[in-house]
């Protein structure tokens, strides 16, 4: 990974002890929580690697329920942040998992509310940045470090031009975009970084686009659902 700043390095402000197992996980925890739309009644989060190993010694397990309840990384309520989530009837359950991941501090999570279900992996790749690696199954990277649409459509063709017309009509500019899909006209998943803020409206108009499913924004600058 290339560091853009000094900022990415040292991390950012936050409750300690350590950037990639706390900063990051409060960060991972807030993807999911935009990914889901709302908040969670149901979390099952599994960790792997040293997330696994050390997870209750360094409080990755209250930064990724922090995440969840929209805390920033350096918000005092992240030690007791269990105890929030109890009071909310959030019920949360931690599995650790001995399998190999791509990185040490990788986790998986499994969200529900009444009425959405989402999962979805990533890791904590150092000084509180985090990278995206699945969501719903389909291997898609991100790094929630820019405002991002995650599109769930159908595969057709035409389906990406159609998007990227839209963007470029609002004159947003996209820093990066990915793609999996289950098969030719099949399900489909696309990720847009893009460089500005996403207007609700631009939403609206993606969504009216034939065979698009379902539109996540994720913005780590905005807060609430």
């Amino acid at each position: 990974m290339r560091f853009k700043d000094v900022f990415s390095i040292i991390g950012p402000s936050m409750i300690g002890p350590s950037s990639s197992h706390t900063a990051g996980a409060v960060r991972l925890g807030r993807v999911a929580r935009q990914l889901l739309g709302e908040q969670p009644t149901k979390a099952e989060i599994t960790l792997f690697g040293s997330f696994a190993d050390t997870y209750k010694g360094h409080g990755t397990d209250l930064a990724l329920v922090g995440g969840l309840l929209d805390f920033e990384t350096d918000d005092p309520r992240i030690p007791t942040a269990a105890e929030e989530a109890e009071t909310l009837g959030i019920e949360i359950a931690f599995r650790t998992s001995k399998d190999k991941a791509d990185h040490p501090n990788t986790v998986q999570f499994a969200l529900s509310s009444d009425t959405r279900e989402v999962t979805m992996t990533g890791a904590s790749i150092g000084g509180g940045n985090v990278e995206i690696v699945n969501v719903n199954d389909f291997d898609v990277k991100f790094t929630a470090v820019y405002p991002t649409l995650v599109i769930s459509h159908h595969d057709r063709p035409g389906m990406i031009a159609d998007i990227t017309t839209l963007l470029g009509r609002s004159q947003i500019n996209i820093g990066f975009m990915d793609l999996d899909r289950k098969g030719r006209d099949r399900e489909a998943m696309t990720v847009i970084e893009t460089d500005a803020d996403i207007p609700d409206s631009l939403i609206e108009e993606l969504m009216n686009l034939s065979m698009i499913t379902n539109i996540r924004k994720v913005d780590l600058s905005e807060r609430g659902d």
